[in-house]
């Protein structure tokens, strides 16, 4: 009995020792900042026995981070990431599982030797999370010319008209998670970002806002507070001017922010020439036109934000924003008419809009897995819109067409978000915003007066799941949209559904898969039933019978990077169904009719190519090279186009001098009859930092632009083609420059906890 129960204890002992060497343990935790309790992303969490690391991980989207070991000894776990000072917690031994619950790092004061010295790039949740390195942060005096150097495959940054484009349109853009404007971008510092997510493909939330791809920039966290920086840019011997000036200060749980962003041009030497002819069943007239068209604009937005954070888990602000904006064209030009002869042709318009808002948001965050958002946004714009167009003929006749009219709007603005996450690795968001408004439309020549309504729903809902090194995010939305227009009544209920597949194969090679539906419903402009005659053969109106186009995408990007060397390569297959563009038709007795109709479909092929390379003893360079094929066609036409689209950014820093140069080669796009040609571009900059405030630039614009900038395009409608080129001498060899200044005082924390911020800036005039 003794020997055999002594057997039995070894077997026991055995197993519990092989159970404890097959099952190991788990060492679990979530890493936050310790200023706003956000979470840290990229985090390097090493476990170690003594001195020997035995296990490693990094925390992901979420600051989560799981570390499996075999071991059972007493470890120390050390916590590290660049801008905040490391943590180590004391593993105690034995074979249980150990949850850490959150961990908080305080931020560094300096970054020292933890700076990061190679560009860092992460993949999570079918985002590119990005690092800039300090030699491209060290040679970029502008937010622009920062996102010049990234790696980030389908993004333009123009350093001209300090715009971000992702396949040349419009991205989502959020700082600190908020949505935000260009305007806000530029008025960042380099140096103040610490990473920036991106994605090719707009979040389901934000699918409703006609954006393409998507940009969050995270800043670093701050422990100085008041902050005063203004920067502007000018040509003296044109006009051309931008500027930017912000402030904010801290006291208590309170932060008041100022900012001010104005814009400025009046360009004169502008130039236009047209070829057209209109074409009907029983008339033809034939056009040859020249004129002078020079505008100017002025843009003037301000805002005025208060922030309120009684703890890390409450967020209140309240932001009031002005806009006031004026346009003026003009046109003096000569035609040529082969049917009544020739002419002089006068064209004038001008627009003044103002447009206040008020911003309430409020977010709670219940505990590290439950967060909810809500918001209210209430906008009272006016616009009012002046066009006059009158032809002189030979004879001294004088035909006048003006069209005059007042736009008053008032919209209200509310959603609710709702975020969970069942482990670090699902995750459920969804949420429900409603858009209300009523505009008022006063045509001052004929006291019409069409009164426009809209209530517009959207609600969505996203899936998140990570399985070993593959993310798979789906997400569905339903719009619901009623609108009504004057006497014109139309409903439209639609879906919107997306899905994306990311593969980080290893820590250098990844391959990302998109798919989306998204149809385009017509505005209230596009639905204005109410013509108005512009020359003596062309009338324009709205079309109150659009159908809603059908847009799907289909991607697959593979990247490729090592060391301070990325390659990625996009594969594109879009199609419109039903797409909407602007035609002319002939409606009899020698007019015309110009409004929106719907063509067959329209199709777009793309491949492209991306490779960057930075930090070469000072030098770096990014060149992304494109071919598009276009397709579009209608009942009885066809079109198609190829073309290649190219951009170049060097540079080199040496000390405080940083040189630049950028050029684009732009393709031609095609759409409906039209094929358009974007402006050939380039800058060489000069700049220099002669200290941690100050920042001087030098910047010469269109350099091998002789006689300056053209803008052409044909149309090769059967009722209206043309060929029209506009000519803009001012754009010839233009020297900007520009200043900055900023500084840091007090104590500051920074309200990186939000993620709604709508604004209303919908219109229903028709602008001719």
């Amino acid at each position: 009995m003794r020997s055999r129960d002594l057997f039995a204890a070894m077997i026991l002992m055995v197993s519990a020792g092989c159970s404890g060497v097959c099952h190991g343990r788990d060492i679990r935790g979530v890493v936050l900042s310790d200023a706003d309790s956000t979470a840290v992303i990229g985090a390097q969490c090493e476990l170690r026995v003594d001195s020997t690391v035995i296990a490693r991980g990094v925390t992901d989207v979420d600051g989560r981070f799981g570390i499996a070991t075999d071991s059972k000894e007493a470890a120390r776990l050390s916590v590290r990431m660049i801008g905040y000072e490391g943590v180590n917690v004391a593993i105690p031994g034995g074979g249980r599982d150990v949850d850490l619950g959150s961990l908080f790092l305080p931020e560094g004061v300096e970054l020292g030797e933890v700076t990061v010295n190679a560009e860092r790039v992460i993949d999570r949740r079918g985002r590119t999370i990005i690092y800039p390195s300090a030699a491209d942060v060290k040679a970029s005096p502008t937010s622009i010319s920062l996102f010049q150097k990234l790696a980030l495959p389908g993004l333009e940054a123009n350093p001209i008209t300090r715009s971000l484009s992702v396949r040349s349109a419009a991205p989502m853009i959020l700082i600190n998670g908020v949505p935000s404007t260009m305007e806000d971008v530029n008025a960042l510092q380099p140096k103040d970002i610490e990473r920036v997510e991106y994605s090719q493909m707009t979040p389901a939330r934000y699918a409703d806002k006609g954006t393409s791809g998507f940009i969050n920039i995270l800043l670093k966290k701050r422990d100085d507070g008041g902050r005063f920086s203004a920067w502007m840019r000018d040509c003296p011997y044109i006009g051309f001017f931008d500027g930017n000036i912000q402030a904010s200060y801290h006291q208590g749980p309170s932060q008041f922010t100022l900012s001010y962003f104005p814009s400025w041009r009046d360009v004169t030497k502008v130039y236009d020439t047209t070829e057209q002819s209109y074409i009907g069943d029983d008339f033809r007239v034939d056009l040859s036109q020249t004129s002078r068209s020079p505008f100017m604009y002025l843009s003037n937005p301000i805002k005025l934000k208060y922030d309120y954070q009684p703890t890390a888990k409450t967020l209140f602000s309240a932001t009031f924003t002005a806009g006031l904006f004026k346009d003026s064209r003009k046109s003096d030009g000569r035609t040529d008419d082969s049917e009544l002869g020739f002419y002089v042709n006068h064209q004038k318009s001008r627009s003044h809009s103002f447009a206040p808002s008020l911003d309430l948001f409020l977010r709670h965050d219940f505990d590290d897995k439950n967060s909810l958002e809500a918001q209210v946004v209430g906008t009272i714009s006016s616009q009012d819109y002046r066009y006059d167009n009158s032809f002189t003929f030979s004879d001294g006749d004088t035909q006048a067409y003006m069209t005059n009219v007042d736009n008053r709007r008032r919209s209200l603005i509310t959603e609710i978000s709702y975020h969970h996450n069942f482990s670090r690795a699902t995750t459920l968001s969804g949420g429900f915003q409603n858009t209300l408004s009523h505009s008022r439309n006063t045509y001052l020549t004929s006291d019409y007066e069409p009164v426009l309504t809209e209530n517009n729903n959207y609600a969505y809902l996203r899936f998140g799941q990570q399985i070993g090194k593959v993310n798979i995010s789906l997400s569905t939305g339903i719009k619901m949209f009623w609108m009504k227009n004057d006497m014109n009544k139309r409903h439209f209920i639609r879906n919107l559904s997306q899905a994306q597949i990311n593969w980080n194969v290893n820590d250098k090679f990844s391959i990302a898969g998109d798919f989306a539906y998204r149809p385009s419903i017509p505005g209230l402009a596009d639905l204005t039933d109410y013509p108005q005659q512009s020359t003596p053969y062309l009338i324009s109106n709205g079309n109150p019978d659009l159908k809603v186009a059908d847009s799907f995408l289909y991607r697959i990007t593979p990247s490729y990077r090592y060391k301070k060397f990325s390659v990625s390569a996009d594969l594109v297959y879009y199609r419109m169904n039903k797409a909407t563009f602007s035609d002319v038709r002939y409606i009899g007795n020698r007019h015309f009719l110009s409004r929106s109709v719907n063509s067959d479909s329209y199709t777009d092929m793309y491949a492209g190519l991306d490779m960057g390379i930075s930090d070469l003893y000072g030098f770096g360079a990014r060149l992304s090279v494109g071919f598009d094929h276009y397709r579009t066609c209608g009942a009885d036409w066809e079109h198609t186009l190829n073309t290649v689209n190219a951009n170049i950014n060097l540079w080199w820093n040496k000390g405080p001098f940083t040189v630049a140069y950028w050029r684009k080669f732009p393709g031609k796009d095609l759409y409906g009859h039209t094929v358009s040609r974007q402006e050939n571009a380039d800058a060489l900059s000069f700049s220099y930092k002669p200290d941690k405030h100050w920042t001087l630039e030098a910047q010469w614009m269109y350099m091998f632009e002789k006689g300056g900038t053209y803008y052409p395009s044909w149309n090769y409608s059967a009722v209206n083609p043309s060929v029209r080129e506009r000519h803009i001498k001012d754009n010839v060899n233009m020297v900007v420059i520009s200043v900055s200044y900023s500084a840091d005082f007090g104590s500051i924390f920074r309200s990186s906890n939000r993620s709604l911020n709508n604004s209303d800036s919908g219109s229903s005039l028709l602008k001719l």
